[in-house]
């Protein structure tokens, strides 16, 4: 009887879900503006639909499967007005996009192509319920750095920080209409997340150093203090060859729209940018590690190309192991002089072998000796380990970065690939002393999990931050000056010494401890900014956008520094300080700030 029964439920589930497929529909379009060019990213579901989206690819070009019942399309793109196109009973709808007089003056939209095969891309996003993203993603818990006493700690003492995932994460958040995690939010990352206009090197140093000073714009008689770096831009001519090691996470886990196929088009768009005299080898890891790609030179794209199309997500995740055969295939293919990096690209969720964060780390610090570079590259959502992530960057002289569409894979992989592929300065340090006769306290915003002991500056064995070529770095301080009469909290007076101050306008000196790419010894740069340097009327935009970044972080951390921000004033300033935007960053910024500010406000009414 008992079979019977279920025999039928079966038959009757079998049958409701063939009938649900047979009752779907696949509509497929483009979308223009209209000057007829291709919107590249814009958001296509159903209306009235919110868990069923895909994003159109560089030709404008959209896929999407709905329910018969569905009667219309709705069309959402930054800048432009929503559009809802009936659909009726067509299955190729050609979505028009008219620009939103509202926000002319905020939006630039930039289709960037790239040479690339007839196969276009496509990018959707799957449903995941909150319950879900908030139980299984994991990040670090950050204390916000406070305000600390000259007299008692005059050095304030970091590693650099190139990373940028943390704002990519947090606009997934936003755009799919939910708060990020306080602890997602690493403030330094969302500053770090736009190029500023800071000077090129001169000569033969990898960097140059830009210091400004200003007004605070949150707290009144507090001042920021800007420390801007800008890494050697590397000619074509004078580029390393690349020996490179795709690390590829083919585990169940990955078996999602936004992961594995959103990898494999992200290394395409990679492919693009390595000459022809380029290795490349893939290793893959999911039960066990294996590689589907030896060294292989990039003469032969479509060879390394069909590697990736053959690529399949199942079972559990070996990540131990595949590290340990990446860095070994990395060694093996060596290029002396050159750009030796594994790459690995995953959500995170490692859970066989050496699984624990700890010994990851440890797994990866004992490669780093071999002169070979880690890119860590996340994706996916739901069951995203960022805490592992960052820390595997950090501990393999390597940047992080998080990919959350196709046109962040073109930022990461493509505009962006020198610096996020070729090194040309490690272990790169900075220390601040700052004089206590003009500063009654500091605090350096971000980089809490960056900082470093005071004597690790002078230690060329102690490891740090690595920049690239023609990256930009910025840090920032708030400063409270002598003259204040606000108290601040610290450590009780000193009852067995007694601090001699020396005279000085001087503000702070800043120095920065750098070694090559293949150095042991550390080279050191100094420089000094006076008090008077302070401008309290003319910024540079960079410094006023930079500010309206570090707000927007901290409303979203919450933080008990914010002072008087506000969304509505992080606007005003982030569109005062938008300058030439050609790539529409900063015009994407200030619509994410909008979009936060409509959700948190949701929030609090309910």
């Amino acid at each position: 009887m008992m079979r019977t029964i279920l025999l039928i439920i079966i038959i009757l589930f079998t049958s409701l879900s063939v009938e649900a497929a047979i009752n779907d529909k696949t509509i497929t379009g483009n979308v223009i503006d209209e000057n007829i060019d291709a919107v590249v990213g814009c958001i296509v579901q159903p209306n009235g639909v919110h868990n069923i989206r895909v994003i159109t690819d560089y030709n404008g070009y959209y896929s999407i499967t709905v329910s018969d019942s569905t009667k219309a399309l709705r069309f959402s793109y930054l800048g432009f007005k929503t559009e809802i196109v009936q659909i009726e009973n067509k299955f190729v709808v050609i979505a028009v996009m008219k620009l939103d007089d509202l926000s002319l003056d905020e939006v630039v939209v930039t289709a960037v192509a790239t040479p690339r095969s007839s196969q276009t891309l496509s990018y959707s996003v799957s449903s995941v319920s909150a319950d879900a993203l908030s139980n299984t993603e994991s990040y670090d818990v950050i204390s916000e750095n406070i305000f600390k006493s000259p007299l008692k700690q005059p050095l304030s003492t970091f590693s650099v920080d190139v990373d940028k995932a943390s704002y990519s994460n947090a606009r997934r958040y936003l755009y799919d209409n939910k708060i990020p995690p306080k602890d997602a939010i690493r403030i330094e990352e969302f500053i770090n997340y736009f190029s500023y206009e800071y000077p090129e090197p001169k000569e033969k140093a990898p960097f140059s150093i830009t210091i400004e000073a200003g007004n605070c714009t949150w707290k009144e008689g507090h001042y920021l203090m800007s420390i801007g770096l800008k890494g050697k831009d590397i000619e074509l001519k004078d580029r390393p060859l690349s020996n490179i090691v795709f690390l590829l996470d083919v585990s169940g886990s990955m078996d999602s729209s936004n992961k594995l196929p959103l990898l494999q088009k992200a290394f395409k768009i990679l492919l693009n940018y390595l000459g022809k005299d380029d290795k490349v080898a893939i290793v893959v890891y999911a039960g066990a590690a294996g590689v589907v790609l030896p060294a292989t030179s990039c003469n032969e794209k479509e060879k390394i190309r069909k590697a990736l199309d053959d690529l399949n997500a199942g079972g559990s995740t070996a990540g131990g192991e595949g590290i340990e055969l990446a860095y070994k295939i990395a060694k093996e293919n060596f290029i002396k002089n050159g750009n030796n990096r594994v790459i690995l690209a995953t959500d995170g969720d490692f859970n066989i072998g050496k699984s624990s964060d700890a010994n990851m780390v440890r797994l990866i610090e004992t490669k780093r000796d071999d002169d070979i570079f880690l890119t860590v590259l996340g994706f996916g959502m739901g069951n995203y380990k960022d805490s592992k992530m960052e820390q595997l960057s950090n501990a393999g002289n390597g940047n992080y970065a998080y990919i959350d569409n196709v046109m962040e894979a073109q930022k990461t992989l493509g505009k962006e690939s020198f610096g996020t592929l070729y090194t040309i300065a490690k272990d790169v340090k900075i220390q601040v002393e700052f004089n206590p006769s003009k500063v009654k306290a500091y605090r350096l915003i971000g980089y809490e999990n960056r900082l470093l002991n005071a004597e690790d500056f002078n230690d060329d064995t102690k490891d740090a931050g690595e920049i690239g070529s023609g990256h930009t770095v910025t840090a920032i301080y708030e400063i409270i000056p002598a003259n204040s009469d606000e108290t601040i909290d610290g450590v009780d007076d000193l009852e067995y010494q007694s601090v001699t101050i020396n005279k000085s306008d001087n503000l702070a000196t800043v120095k920065l401890r750098y070694k090559k790419p293949n150095g042991i010894f550390s080279k050191l740069i100094k420089k000094k900014i006076k008090f008077e340097d302070i401008n309290q009327d003319k910024n540079s935009a960079d410094f006023r956008f930079a500010a309206s970044v570090i707000q927007f972080g901290m409303l979203l951390r919450d933080s008990e520094f914010k002072g008087t921000s506000t969304f509505d004033d992080v606007i005003k300033r982030a569109k005062s300080a938008k300058d030439d935007d050609d790539d529409g960053q900063r015009a994407e910024f200030i619509r994410l700030v909008e979009l936060a500010k409509l959700i948190i406000s949701d929030y609090e009414e309910d």
